[in-house]
């Protein structure tokens, strides 16, 4: 490694020691904590968007986020090595590219994200038990409507004689 690489290693090691850096991606909808000075004030102001881009390199690493405001698109630039913001995933989002820059094109319900779905990991539920995936559900959705026929089938025949 030559001088600066070092110097900038140590600087994103001091940086991380107060700070965590969530694990994500372009697709997932984040919300962006950034401190906002105003004269001697600070206030803390949410930026929520989807994630449009993400530049790995180093100190200088940066994402971009993309949000509809008042029905207008912007885009914010934020380093990802900051003092003065803070990360928080909001949704994971399903995409096959690294930049969505597509997106600036689209609007409604061509803009929308798919979300990301891991049966393998799912989160235990409330009751301890795991969660159902989608394939008991039908199975246990495919029950009631077979004993609902089987119900149907000898009113049918009770009828028939009743109207003889």
């Amino acid at each position: 490694m030559n001088i600066i690489q070092q110097f900038e290693h140590e600087q994103m090691q001091t940086i991380l020691k107060d700070k965590v850096v969530p694990d994500f991606a372009p697709g997932d909808t984040l919300r962006v904590m950034v401190k906002v000075v105003e004269g001697d004030r600070e206030r803390v102001q949410a930026y929520e968007g989807v994630c449009i881009a993400r530049k790995n390199s180093g100190i200088n690493s940066s994402f971009t986020v993309r949000k509809m405001s008042f029905g207008e698109g912007v885009e914010r630039v934020f380093p990802l090595y900051s003092q003065s913001i803070r990360i928080e995933v909001v949704r994971r989002g399903h995409v096959r590219r690294a930049k969505l820059y597509y997106l600036r094109d689209r609007s409604g319900k061509s803009a929308r994200i798919a979300e990301k779905t891991n049966y393998a990991n799912r989160e235990a539920d409330n009751t301890g038990s795991a969660v159902e995936t989608s394939a008991t559900k039908v199975k246990k959705e495919a029950k009631p409507k077979a004993e609902k026929q089987a119900k149907k089938a000898p009113a049918a025949e009770t009828e028939s004689p009743q109207q003889a």
